[in-house]
């Protein structure tokens, strides 16, 4: 008959401790009897918590973001307030009360003396004719300061699709950069001069690459012909 073989963990009917119940044993004690490794152990608890519910926060805004179901009012750029563009409306100025300056920023040669003839034609006053550098993609900048508003109102109407710009100055003149796209004056007879407002399309398209307004031409005398 075999032998039966004997628990090594009982002697003589007793349970014999071993050295992993004792190192269980106080262990445990050890984390009872620790108030700080407790406080540490819920703490631990807590952040996992929060966590999981920032998770489970941001997975469900995400999803009604892109849903439609959120919307953000910040990411809608409001033209209204970066608005550059003056309000008022403005009578039509008569043509001899305007001093014009007008700059060739083309390459054009003598489109500047070319266009100037033609104002003065029309009873503008024109003083300076030159050439000058824009980085504008347009028919034509019309500048003023705030003074020169109201001409500048008038000059835009002989201008079609121009774009006007204010600067800093203080007196009433008026500066007309042409640029690439212009084509030729309008027709005396077909100037519409009812009062209106100036016309700033450069705010609701991308024309100047990192504009910066105002835009202040800078005559480069390079060019015998403007």
């Amino acid at each position: 008959m075999a032998r039966k073989l004997k628990d090594p963990t009982v002697l003589h009917g007793h349970h014999v401790i071993t050295g992993s119940d004792l190192r269980a044993t106080f262990v445990e004690q050890d984390e009872l009897d620790n108030p700080v490794r407790m406080r540490r152990r819920i703490l631990h608890g807590v952040v996992l918590l929060l966590l999981v519910g920032l998770l489970a926060t941001a997975i469900v805004v995400a999803l009604a973001i892109m849903n439609g179901q959120i919307k953000i009012p910040t990411a809608e750029r409001s033209t209204a307030a970066a608005s550059l563009c003056p309000d008022a409306s403005f009578d039509y100025t008569p043509h001899d009360k305007i001093q014009l300056n007008v700059y060739n920023s083309t390459g054009r040669p003598g489109l500047a003396r070319t266009v100037a003839d033609e104002f003065l034609s029309r009873k503008f006053v024109v003083g300076a004719v030159g050439n000058t550098q824009s980085g504008y993609r347009g028919v034509a900048l019309v500048v003023s300061g705030a003074a020169g508003q109201s001409a500048a109102f008038s000059v835009q109407r002989n201008l079609p699709g121009s774009d006007y710009v204010q600067d800093g100055r203080n007196d009433p003149s008026v500066d007309v950069i042409l640029t690439g796209d212009f084509k030729a004056l309008a027709k005396p007879e077909l100037v519409d001069q009812t009062p209106g407002k100036l016309s700033c399309p450069r705010e609701t398209r991308r024309a100047v690459e990192d504009a910066k307004l105002p835009v202040v031409p800078t005559v480069v005398p390079v060019s015998p012909s403007p």
